[in-house]
């Protein structure tokens, strides 16, 4: 059986972020040698024999730079949100991907492995056990989940003989070092200014890093093997053990010592309050994004969770760090005076 080649760099777009920071540390850990691109200064990866290559994915020189001689690319940079010019979403998502495709054929890099997302078969309703033979998105209340179905798109129809790729689609990514989900919500909490939308029972994914990082790895590996079935395809990532969202999020307030919430607004109600409040911000353009919009109502009140059927058979994945032993770490983590 095939496996990577340490003597080979591998190189990481969106190092600054959570997925990225964290898929980094660990090859480096692994004796990997290491590129990042990130628009600021990382010197804690660099301090860790990390080449930070200063950039972004409009950058040919930074993006030729990092995929010379590179074995595998892990373009894990993005634009998220829930708010924004959908032009901003697609020139990042989508051009930004079809920059590190049309760089790793210049650099002949055999392998690309995408962090994309669940988002992109988003379809308004609930998603309750979905694999990925679900349609792509092509319409949303934001430009999120358009832009990265379009960003997957490409990739998937990138792979060939020369450049194997796979998507990988990691839902609601949690754990230490999470500066975005877990830490907005406690935020919010703790602010008295979080309500549970709809009925409070919508049964949702959520992926410990650790996990996320895994599947990286084991994405990269099978792309080592000639005509893996991998090769072309796209695969949800996620813990598999869908929790209620509003218990988990209890539970976590629970931890922390901070109020559990009790208070709801129902779906139509938030729904309705997003889709005016978008219309304020965009009319009056105020800076930052609504306390509401259509697209969280949405989520915050709907299930999403998915099948993992095809990553475990393929990829070989199996979530090591369950949602019980997470949270406990990860309440441990805040309660020992990490900031959130």
């Amino acid at each position: 059986m095939l496996t990577v080649r340490k003597e080979f760099p591998v190189f990481v777009t969106g190092a600054s972020g959570f997925i990225g920071g964290k898929l980094a540390e660990r090859l480096l850990g692994d004796g990997r040698k290491v590129r990042v691109l990130s628009r600021r200064p990382l010197p804690e990866l660099e301090a860790r024999g990390a080449e930070v290559i200063p950039g972004d994915l409009h950058d040919e020189y930074a993006l030729q730079r990092g995929c010379l001689s590179a074995d595998t690319v892990f373009h894990v940079a993005g634009r998220v949100g829930v708010w924004g010019p959908p032009g901003d979403f697609f020139r990042v998502n989508v051009e930004g991907t079809r920059n590190v495709i049309a760089a790793c054929r210049n650099a002949k890099v055999p392998r690309l492995v995408y962090t994309s997302s669940p988002s992109v078969v988003y379809n308004g309703h609930d998603l309750a056990g979905l694999d990925e033979s679900a349609p792509l998105c092509t319409a949303a209340p934001c430009a999120y989940p358009t832009s990265k179905a379009a960003a997957e798109k490409l990739v998937l129809e990138a792979n060939d003989r020369t450049l194997a790729t796979v998507a990988l689609r990691p839902h609601l990514v949690w754990g230490p070092g999470d500066k975005n989900v877990v830490p907005r919500i406690l935020a919010l909490a703790r602010a008295g200014k979080l309500k549970i939308v709809g009925s409070g029972r919508n049964k949702v994914d959520i992926t410990h890093i650790t996990n996320v990082v895994d599947a990286h790895l084991l994405a990269e590996g099978a792309l080592v093997q000639p005509d893996h079935p991998a090769r072309g395809r796209a695969y949800f990532i996620t813990n598999g053990e869908p929790v209620v969202l509003w218990d988990w999020i209890n539970e976590v307030l629970r931890g922390v010592g901070i109020p559990e919430i009790t208070r709801r607004v129902p779906l139509p109600v938030a729904y309705a309050a997003g889709g005016l409040l978008e219309a304020v911000w965009r009319l009056g353009r105020k800076p930052g994004e609504p306390p509401m919009t259509r697209f969280v109502a949405k989520e915050m009140a709907t299930d999403h969770w998915f099948k993992i059927d095809a990553a475990r058979r393929d990829l070989g994945y199996h979530p090591l760090v369950n949602v019980s032993q997470g949270t406990k770490e990860l309440v441990k983590h805040y309660k020992a005076g990490n900031a959130f």
